[in-house]
């Protein structure tokens, strides 16, 4: 674990969120997370307020419309929250010269490259969460030019909604399960996440600031899995702790239909986060047996 006990404040939007949770149980009381009513990119006043009353050290930026689907219909709302918003965010941060970190995704990715995604390749979303995910990357670098942009993807905890808690759940209930087969990329535990997060902070606070670290970096699990084998690594995990095991049907995304197209294939490479800031992502199958631990542990006997 990183410690940043010492130092001031780190702001966390997104409330309640599974990054902001991470970054809460990970950075102790450091850690103030902010969420609505409070802040709200839909009341952009609240901005300056926040910051203001708490007079953090440094922001990360976890707030984000992430409901994909939704977004296809609420796109004002999807706009609010993934682009105007954090730009805002982002020029009152670079004002007041406090080191900025915003979250983004895979999603920016139309997924048929076919091989892992460089921060170099051009983005080409393909839903409207991609797509305001991809203009708020390019409104906070123009707002704050130092800003530090990690992109994620496949995000999961013991906490809060997330793919593999759902599947646990339908696992428990169920004798068999169909998921995705033909989709890939790199699950992401919200705790690696966190941990990168607060690494990259006490680098910057212990060496100062230094340009090369402005820009966008890839920040997700390392190795890749499709849905279909995250969930049976869940639930073997979920066996071991004495959950019967369904069987697991892969199938095809043309099977389970959702209104915003999913990429394929939105694999990400790492190894800028490492070569700048010296962060190894954890190996995404080690995470998920921690997680999945963690899990059965909070669970009542």
């Amino acid at each position: 674990m990183t410690d940043t006990s010492s130092k001031g404040p780190i702001l966390v939007t997104g409330g309640n969120g599974q990054l902001a949770t991470s970054l809460a149980n990970l950075g102790g009381p450091r850690i103030d997370r902010v969420g609505r009513p409070e802040f709200d990119f839909a009341k952009p006043e609240t901005i300056e307020a926040v910051l203001d009353a708490h007079k953090p050290v440094a922001v990360v930026n976890a707030a984000a419309w992430t409901a994909v689907d939704l977004a296809e219909t609420e796109v004002a709302g999807a706009e609010a929250a993934n682009c105007t918003g954090p730009a805002l965010l982002a020029a009152a941060c670079a004002k007041r010269n406090i080191p900025f970190i915003h979250v983004s995704t895979d999603y920016v990715f139309s997924g048929d490259k076919g091989s892992p995604y460089l921060e170099s390749d051009p983005v080409s979303p393909e839903t409207v969460y991609g797509r305001t995910k991809a203009e708020g990357e390019q409104k906070v670098l123009t707002a704050d030019p130092k800003a530090i942009i990690l992109r994620t993807s496949w995000v999961y905890s013991a906490h809060g909604k997330n793919f593999v808690r759902t599947m646990i759940n339908a696992g428990a209930k169920n004798p068999a399960l169909k998921v995705v087969g033909d989709q890939r990329g790199n699950p992401t535990s919200s705790d690696d996440l966190a941990e990168a997060i607060l690494s990259i902070i006490a680098l910057i606070e212990r060496d100062g600031w230094k340009d090369q670290y402005a820009g966008i970096y890839h920040a997700c699990g390392t190795g890749e899995a499709t849905w279909h084998e995250l969930a049976v690594a869940a639930l073997e995990n979920a066996a071991r702790h004495g959950q019967k095991m369904p069987e697991v049907a892969a199938i095809r995304t043309e099977d389970w239909p959702t209104p915003a197209k999913r990429p394929a294939d939105s694999r990400m490479d790492n190894s800028k986060l490492n070569s700048v800031f010296g962060v190894k992502m954890p190996d995404w199958r080690q995470s998920v047996t921690r997680t999945v631990d963690t899990l059965f542990s909070q669970t009542p006997a």
